[in-house]
């Protein structure tokens, strides 16, 4: 094993796809051991509120294919008993952990398409909108209790909160749907308390949103792949496929934001970010890393 991180474990909760795989590949890249949690395996889908097929198997062997040490754990999140013993697993099979990262989510579906954004909370489904915060918010709270007791053991740890939009840009923005809002607030703001309540222990707590992320899910929607995402803003598209909007140009990998984790790692001075919330393009103005184009998209600057 060679890379800045060869010698840090890392546990990346929510690890199956998207923003999660792309974290714990870029953790992988550097040299790291990385826990990939999640509740779709080949074991079954654990309870997963999506019918997809990306396991945490995949990406455990996608973090060894690149050079760290992958290793799957079939977790539901929103399960105490099972995120503590979690905790005990890591606890004795590595003795400590490095690196936390909360990127639990899984509620593309019950945000809805477009036409059902900005449904008044009155009019909303109130089952669906619960199920936001508990998969968006409930996840992390359970998560942070069992596993930060192993960060803080030794000083330097990091704490990644993942989210979409940044404190600044959400205190001015409304985000499709109360829940919606209140869920991706809500995490940054969990950055902000955690790295209060972590500072103290030599902890850093940080949290981190990507741009336009070109997930399994979205790539999906556009009917393209990685290999040619670029398709997707064609206007005149074959098969009736949408064409995707001019900003789908400044989207990302998401191995961007997994370097940008990556970078936060290995900085030894990483503690000057405690409580603050960033973009990906900001650490990547910062670090100098680029998306696997060898780009620095940023789409909320656009």
């Amino acid at each position: 094993m060679t890379g800045p991180l060869r010698d840090r474990i890392a546990l990346v909760a929510g690890a199956t796809r998207g923003a999660g795989r792309g974290i714990a590949a870029g953790l992988g890249e550097a040299g790291a051991t990385v826990i990939c949690t999640g509740r779709s395996s080949v074991h079954g889908r654990g309870g997963s509120d999506y019918d997809r097929p990306e396991t945490i198997e995949e990406t455990a062997d996608l973090v060894t294919s690149l050079g760290g040490v992958g290793i799957a754990a079939q977790v539901d999140h929103l399960d105490s008993e099972q995120v503590r013993d979690l905790a005990d697993l890591v606890r004795r099979d590595h003795g400590r952990l490095d690196i936390l990262v909360n990127d639990l989510w899984g509620a593309e579906r019950l945000k809805g398409e477009p036409a059902q954004w900005n449904t008044p909370i009155w009019e909303h489904d109130l089952a669906a909108g619960r199920r936001i915060l508990d998969l968006g918010v409930t996840s992390h709270l359970i998560t942070s209790h069992h596993l930060l007791p192993l960060l803080i053991e030794r000083p330097g740890g990091l704490l990644v909160e993942i989210t979409d939009g940044t404190a600044e840009f959400n205190a001015d923005n409304y985000r499709i749907s109360v829940f919606y809002d209140l869920a991706k607030v809500a995490v940054n703001r969990l950055a902000y308390s955690q790295g209060h309540e972590l500072a103290p222990h030599g902890a850093t707590a940080v949290a981190l949103t990507p741009g336009w992320l070109r997930s399994e899910m979205m790539l999906d929607a556009y009917g393209v792949t990685e290999a040619n995402w670029r398709d997707a803003l064609r206007p005149d598209r074959p098969d009736e496929k949408p064409t995707a909007p001019a900003g789908f140009a400044e989207s990302e990998s998401p191995r961007y934001i997994g370097r940008a984790v990556a970078a936060l790692a290995a900085d030894p001075d990483r503690a000057r970010w405690n409580q603050q919330s960033r973009t990906v393009a900001d650490l990547a103005r910062e670090y100098g890393f680029t998306d696997l184009d060898g780009r620095r998209p940023d789409t909320w600057a656009h």
